[in-house]
C-alpha cells in the first residue's frame, strides 16, 4: 500500500512537471513539493462526488496559491472531475479547460479563481461564513449543511496584507470548519523567504485564534502524518486550524529546494533526472493502472457519502417543505415571487441616497433571507444594517449582519466566496474612496460575474470636511473602466430603489451602488429608468439647443440649471446617467433618441474625474467635473468653490453655444472642462469669441 501511495503522489507530480515542460510554461515547484499533503487532503477527508460537482454539501478546495494550478488540474483528472489528458496536454493554451491559473465556472471542479495572492484564502474565510450560516438557518434534526474549507496556501500569500485581515476576522469568528494547509517551503519566487519574511507564522496565526500544527521536513511527504495533522485539525471545532508543512519546493528535481523551479519548466534533461530520482519510469502524461482504480474506489466512496445526504435530504425535506422551498430557491438563485419594496413619494423621498439605500434593505430584508453581508465598521454611516436581522457572531451564526471590522479588502474577497458557495446573496459596504482597498477582489468578481452588492457611500466631495482623504475623484472613472462591473449612482430615493432592484436579480453579476451622504431633493413622480442606463428627467418645450447629461446629485443642479437657461431662452435637456454600463446595453435607437445627433452642444456634470466622458460629449461637448483633489470644507462651500453651481453651469453653457456659433459648427474652447480650468478661467479670463 506504501508503494502504492507513493505513485499516487508521483502522478501528481508527473502529471504537472509534464504538462509545465509541455507548455514551455508555469510553475513545477509547487505540485511537486506540496503533491502529498494534496493527496492526503483528497483521497481521505475531501467529501465531493466527480459525477456531481455542485453537490451543495461537498467539502470545499481552494488552491490559493494559484500559480501551482496544475497540481490542482492533476487531482481532478485523477478524481475522475472531468479533466482529460488532452486537457492537461493543453495546459495555459488558448481556449482549454486549463488555463495558467485556476478560474471558476470555467475548469470542472475549480471552487475559486485564484493566482493574485491571498484571494483565495480570503474566499474561503467567505466559504465557511456561507457555510456556518447556512448551518445555522437550516440544520433542522438533520445537519443538510455540514462540510469543510480547505485552502493551500503559500507563503506569498500569507505575506499578503488581505490574507492577514481574513485570518484574522476568522479568527475572531471561531470559524472551525476552515483549515489551511500552509506549503511552508522558505522559498519565493525571488530567492528564500528569509530576505522579506523572518516572522513566526505560528505564532502569529495563534494571536488571530487558530489553531496551529506542524509537520516538519521529515515527514512532509509521509501520507499517513499528513493525514493525521488534517484529522487533529478537523477535530478542533471552536477555532480555524493553520497546518504548517514545512515542504521542499521542487521536490526531487536537481535543484529542489531553490527559487529556480518556482516559475519555470525544469527543461527535458533536469525533468528526465527528477524521474530518475523518484523512481518513475513512466513516459510523459502516463498514469500506472493501479492509481486509476485507487481513484476509481475513492469516487465510489465519495457517491456513497452524496447518496447518503440524498437520503438524509429528502428526510428533512419532507418534515420542513417551506424551509426546503427556501432552500431550493436560494441555491438557484432566483428571487422570491414578491419582495415588500418600499414606496418614495415627495414626502418621504427627499434625503441622501445612502439614506433611501438602506430603507430598500431594511424593507425587503425580512422577505430575503439570502442576503447577507455588512460594512468595513461603518454601518452606521452606510446605513446597511440589518434591523431585527441578527448578528453573525462567534459561535451563533444565524444572523445576517456580518461585522468585516475595518478589513475592506477581506471584506470584499470574502463576499466573493460567499457568492461562490452558493445560497446567499453577499452585501458589503464602506466609503466610496476606499474602493481603492478592495479594488483586487472586486475584480475578481467582475472576472467570474459574481452576483454581489457593493455599497459605496459617502461618493464626492460633497463630503465636505473629511477633506481630500475622504474625497472619491477618480474611483467613478476607475470602476467604470472595469469590465463585468456594473457600476449605478442613483440621482434620488426613486433611483436608488430601482438599482437596488436590478442588483439582486439573478445571473446580473457584480453591482457597484454610489450612493451620497449629501442631501439630495426628491426628483419628482417618474418613471425611473435606470435599467436604461440613462432616460430624460426634464425636457423644454421648443427646439433643444443643448443636453446636460448628469448622475448623483449633481441631476438635481443639471435641473435647476436647465431652468435657468429656459428663462434666458436658451432649451436645455436634462439626461441623468446612473448607469454608463447599462446606457452602452441599449440599442442605437434609444441612445439617439436621449443623445440627439443633432445636439452637438452637451455638457457633462459630475463631482469627479471627466476621464471617459468624451464618449458621450462628442467634439463639440465640455465635461464639468473635478480632476484635482478636494479640499476640507462645508459641501455647501465646496460647490460653490468648484464650480458646481446653476449659475457656473449656465456660463459655460452660453460659451458653449456661443463658440459654437461663432464657429459655425466646430467649439474653439477645450472639450474639456474640469474643475480646474474653471478655477485658472476664473483668474484668467478668456477673452470673448469674436
Amino acid at each position: 500500500m506504501v508503494d502504492l501511495q507513493a505513485r499516487c503522489v508521483n502522478a501528481i507530480r508527473f502529471l504537472a512537471a509534464d504538462a509545465v515542460q509541455r507548455a514551455n510554461s508555469g510553475h513545477p515547484g509547487l505540485p511537486l513539493g506540496a503533491a502529498a499533503a494534496a493527496h492526503a487532503l483528497w483521497s481521505r477527508h475531501l467529501r465531493f462526488d466527480a459525477a456531481d460537482p455542485q453537490w451543495c454539501d461537498r467539502d470545499r478546495f481552494v488552491l490559493s496559491a494559484g500559480h501551482g494550478s496544475m497540481l490542482l488540474y492533476a487531482l481532478l483528472h485523477l478524481a475522475g472531475c472531468g479533466l482529460t489528458l488532452d486537457d492537461l496536454r493543453r495546459f495555459r493554451q488558448l481556449g482549454s479547460r486549463t488555463p495558467g491559473h485556476p478560474e471558476a465556472r470555467h475548469t470542472p471542479g475549480v471552487e475559486a479563481t485564484t493566482g493574485p495572492l491571498g484571494q483565495g484564502f480570503a474566499n474561503a474565510v467567505g466559504m465557511a461564513i456561507a457555510e456556518a450560516h447556512l448551518a445555522a438557518t437550516y440544520n433542522r434534526e438533520e445537519a443538510i449543511v455540514d462540510h469543510f474549507t480547505y485552502v493551500l496556501a503559500g507563503d506569498g500569500d500569507l505575506m499578503e496584507g488581505v490574507s492577514a485581515e481574513a485570518a484574522s476576522l476568522a479568527g475572531h469568528l471561531a470559524l472551525g470548519k476552515l483549515i489551511v494547509l500552509y506549503d511552508d517551503n522558505a522559498v519565493s519566487l525571488a530567492g528564500p523567504t528569509s530576505v522579506a519574511f523572518t516572522e513566526d507564522v505560528a505564532a502569529r496565526f495563534a494571536a488571530y485564534g487558530w489553531q496551529t500544527i506542524a509537520v516538519g521536513p521529515d515527514d512532509a511527504n509521509d501520507v499517513d502524518t499528513l493525514d493525521r495533522a488534517i484529522a487533529s485539525a478537523k477535530a478542533e471545532t471552536r477555532r480555524p486550524t493553520l497546518i504548517s508543512i514545512r515542504t521542499t519546493i521542487g521536490f526531487g528535481s536537481p535543484e529542489a529546494g531553490t527559487f529556480k523551479t518556482h516559475g519555470e519548466p525544469l527543461g527535458e534533461a533536469k525533468l528526465a533526472q527528477t524521474r530518475a530520482a523518484l523512481g518513475w519510469e513512466y513516459p510523459p502524461f502516463t498514469v500506472p493502472h493501479d492509481v486509476y482504480a485507487f481513484w476509481r474506489k475513492r469516487a465510489t466512496a465519495n457517491a456513497g457519502m452524496r447518496r447518503a445526504w440524498n437520503e438524509r435530504y429528502a428526510r428533512w425535506r419532507a418534515s420542513h417543505p417551506a424551509l426546503a422551498a427556501q432552500f431550493e430557491r436560494a441555491r438557484a438563485g432566483t428571487l422570491p415571487d414578491a419582495l415588500p419594496w418600499p414606496n418614495f413619494t415627495a414626502e418621504n423621498g427627499d434625503g441622501a441616497t445612502r439614506e433611501a439605500g438602506g430603507a430598500v434593505m431594511n424593507a425587503i430584508a425580512p422577505a430575503f433571507p439570502e442576503l447577507i453581508g455588512g460594512s468595513a465598521d461603518l454601518d452606521p454611516s452606510t446605513k446597511t444594517y440589518l434591523n431585527g436581522q441578527g448578528e453573525f457572531a462567534p459561535g451563533s451564526y444565524a444572523g445576517r449582519n456580518v461585522h468585516f471590522g475595518v478589513r475592506e479588502h477581506a471584506m470584499a474577497a470574502a463576499m466573493n466566496g460567499i457568492a461562490l458557495h452558493g445560497g446567499l446573496l453577499p452585501f458589503g459596504a464602506t466609503f466610496f474612496t476606499f474602493s481603492d482597498y478592495l479594488k483586487p477582489a472586486l475584480r475578481l468578481a467582475a472576472l467570474n460575474r459574481l452576483r454581489g452588492v457593493f455599497v459605496f457611500t459617502h461618493d464626492s466631495v460633497f463630503v465636505g470636511e473629511d477633506g481630500p482623504t475622504h474625497q472619491p475623484i477618480e474611483q467613478l472613472a476607475m470602476l467604470r473602466a472595469m469590465p463585468g462591473l456594473t457600476v449605478v449612482r442613483p440621482a434620488d430615493a426613486l433611483e436608488t430603489l430601482e438599482a437596488w432592484k436590478l442588483a439582486i436579480q439573478p445571473r446580473s453579476g457584480p453591482w457597484a451602488l454610489v450612493l451620497s451622504r449629501q442631501k439630495t431633493p426628491f426628483l419628482g413622480e417618474r418613471s425611473a429608468q435606470v435599467a436604461r442606463g440613462a432616460y430624460i428627467v426634464h425636457e423644454p418645450r421648443g427646439a433643444l439647443d443643448l443636453v446636460l447629461i448628469a448622475t448623483g446629485t449633481e441631476v438635481a443642479l443639471a435641473i435647476a440649471a436647465a431652468k435657468l437657461l429656459d428663462a434666458r431662452d436658451v432649451k436645455a435637456r436634462v439626461v441623468s446617467m446612473p448607469s454608463w454600463e447599462l446606457f452602452d446595453a441599449q440599442d442605437a435607437t434609444y441612445r439617439s433618441a436621449v443623445l440627439p445627433a443633432g445636439v452637438r452642444a452637451r455638457i457633462s456634470i459630475e463631482a469627479g474625474a471627466t476621464i471617459g466622458w468624451q464618449r458621450y460629449l462628442g467634439d463639440g461637448g465640455i465635461a464639468i467635473g473635478i480632476d484635482g483633489f478636494g479640499a476640507s470644507a462645508p459641501g455647501s462651500d465646496l460647490a460653490a468653490h468648484f464650480g458646481f453651481t446653476p449659475e457656473r453651469i449656465v456660463e459655460v453653457a452660453q460659451r458653449l453655444l456661443g463658440s459654437q456659433r461663432a464657429a459655425g459648427t466646430r467649439p474653439q474652447i477645450s472639450p474639456l472642462f474640469s474643475a480646474r480650468t474653471m478655477l485658472r478661467a476664473r483668474r484668467e479670463p478668456e477673452p470673448e469669441p469674436a
